[in-house]
């Protein structure tokens, strides 16, 4: 399983059944599966997406947005109830480039990333509670 480091950009293999056991980058000692977002920007959101083979939900927000300032507290708890997926927020104010790039039109926005693609978007707070039932929706395998 690759993780790409929020805090250097290194690549790190690690295997799947050690995802749980707090995995730490090899260049410079971060958590790999902190249960908290990693902030992105346009410079690094290209590769976090790439080089992570774990799903990544980014929550597009902006710092004058009412509605972004109060789904903030529920995207950190549900990250800490989705160990198996990465949770990264990208301020659109600061990094337009991504955000025009995907058509995010509205915020906040919720893009769900499965192998370096967009999987499903939701646009919208919610709390903690529907954001975990969403996104173990859009990943359950379909009958």
């Amino acid at each position: 399983m690759h993780l790409h480091c929020p805090a250097c950009g290194a690549t790190n293999r690690v295997p799947e059944e050690r995802l749980n056991e707090h995995p730490l980058c090899g260049r410079c000692g971060a958590d790999l599966m902190a249960p908290a977002p990693v902030a992105l920007t346009d410079a690094t959101f290209p590769a976090f997406i790439a080089n992570t083979e774990l799903p990544v939900l980014v929550d597009f927000w902006a710092d004058w947005c009412g509605p972004c300032k109060m789904m903030a507290p529920h995207f950190a708890k549900a990250a800490g109830q989705l160990p198996t997926v990465r949770f990264a927020k990208l301020d659109t104010e600061a990094s337009p480039q991504t955000s025009a790039a995907f058509g995010v039109r509205s915020i906040p926005t919720l893009i769900l990333y499965r192998g370096g693609r967009e999987v499903a978007r939701q646009s919208g707070a919610m709390p903690a509670a529907d954001l975990v039932s969403w996104v173990q929706g859009q990943l359950s395998p379909r009958g």
